[in-house]
């Protein structure tokens, strides 16, 4: 049948076969671990070619005023956005009270409050933190944002130089870069399903189901909180763009089970990217340049999530936050969504860390650790997903939205040649 070639399809029934297949034979499934580790290590390895030369690549080729426009409704739509995730978690986190009445009784290991302690530092030292001194250094080590910010003003003056001495070979060096390291994406895809059953067996032979028992509040309110925001930008999409609402979660099918599956943004990028353009109709240019960015810096699940953990955080101890401390964990929700979801397994650092910016008792974070991967789905899911959102309304806002494409009358062109995809 014709459903059961599709790749979501396929990664979903991996992924339910992973869940049923570790809760019956229980810790042994830990033993297939390795076999996802494989498979997310494969995608993760091709994000900082991937991004490094999108960004490269859409700055470099954009002209015009229309090239601040662009940056300008990105960054707006992504703060606006982040600033509302923010009250949401907020308002529901008082309003559910996820922390009353919770106790801690585990333990932490020690080499999380020492990870968080270094990274508790000033803002002036987290903002210059995002200027690498070595670029080469920070493409080794995985640091996106550092990335974006050398790629963006590369492009820049790769922009500038070609606009003063004329076309060179470095803007389609990277377009080739671009369309292969997708190629090869699309490739390592293709073992999606196995790494996928392989992530999911571990996981249910470890923990099992109990684990959400530990805390439903906490996942309700997050849940509650994905609702309403998703919501929020359908309406908002919607009414901006005026296309069809219909056709959207058929479009949105594949890269939210990657997302659900692998709770990776860096991971579902591939698909995002190449789901907008052959799926929504966004221009290439506006593609590349707001989904980059959109990766690590439009990131309400994330905001949305470290809202509720601060109250969480502060609930479950007995600590009564006072608004100053409230805003200041809204607006470190916010600052911490930048570069801290290209990758599963950060959680419980950030969580220990927002703790301690606080003076909040870092013990309370243990409640949410066990539970984290749940959490992760709903943050990536809406992570993945609002990223294409906005890149709707930037494209929008451009003139940039092939409207055949998205109505499915019209095939867009592919990033890179079908036959080498087939």
């Amino acid at each position: 049948m014709k459903v059961l070639k599709s790749p979501a399809v396929l990664i979903l029934v991996g992924a339910i076969a992973g869940i049923v297949f570790g809760l019956v034979v229980g810790e042994w499934a830990a033993n297939l671990k390795f076999v996802g580790d494989i498979f997310i290590r494969l995608i993760q390895m091709s994000i900082v070619p991937l991004v490094a030369s999108s960004v490269i690549v859409a700055t470099g080729a954009m002209t015009g005023a229309g090239a601040g426009r662009m940056a300008g409704a990105t960054f707006g739509w992504m703060l606006g956005f982040a600033v509302v995730a923010a009250f949401v978690g907020w308002g529901l986190a008082e309003l559910i009270q996820p922390g009353t009445g919770m106790r801690y009784d585990g333990a932490l290991d020690p080499a999380l409050t020492d990870s968080a302690a270094e990274t508790a530092v000033g803002w002036q030292q987290t903002v210059t933190g995002f200027v690498s001194t070595n670029v080469v250094e920070a493409m080794a080590t995985g640091a996106m944002v550092p990335i974006i910010v050398f790629a963006l003003l590369f492009g820049l003056a790769l922009n500038r130089y070609t606009a003063v001495n004329g076309p060179t070979v470095v803007l389609p060096f990277f377009e080739q870069v671009q369309a292969i390291v997708l190629l090869m994406i699309r490739y390592v895809m293709l073992l999606a399903p196995i790494g996928v059953f392989c992530l999911l067996a571990d996981l249910a032979g470890r923990v099992g189901f109990a684990v959400v028992t530990t805390a439903l509040a906490y996942l309700g309110a997050t849940l509650a909180g994905v609702v309403i925001i998703s919501a929020l930008y359908l309406v908002v999409v919607v009414a901006v763009t005026r296309l069809n609402p219909l056709l959207m979660p058929a479009k949105l099918a594949e890269q939210t089970v990657v997302a659900v599956t692998t709770t990776s943004s860096a991971v579902t990028f591939p698909t995002v990217l190449k789901n907008a353009v052959e799926k929504f109709g966004i221009s290439k240019r506006v593609a590349d340049f707001t989904l980059c960015l959109g990766m690590t810096m439009g990131s309400c699940g994330a905001v949305l999530n470290y809202t509720i953990v601060v109250l969480f955080i502060a609930q479950a101890s007995g600590v009564s936050l006072s608004p100053g401390d409230i805003a200041l964990g809204m607006a470190l929700a916010v600052l911490l969504n930048i570069g801290t979801i290209t990758v599963p397994g950060g959680f419980p650092v950030v969580a220990i860390f927002l703790a301690t910016s606080l003076d909040l008792p870092i013990e309370a974070a243990g409640l949410l650790i066990a539970v984290d991967w749940f959490t992760g789905i709903l943050r990536t899911f809406l992570n993945v997903n609002g990223d294409t959102m906005v890149a709707l309304l930037v494209a929008h806002g451009a003139g940039e939205i092939d409207r055949d494409v998205y109505a499915g009358t019209k095939s867009a062109v592919e990033p890179v040649p079908e036959e080498a995809a087939a």
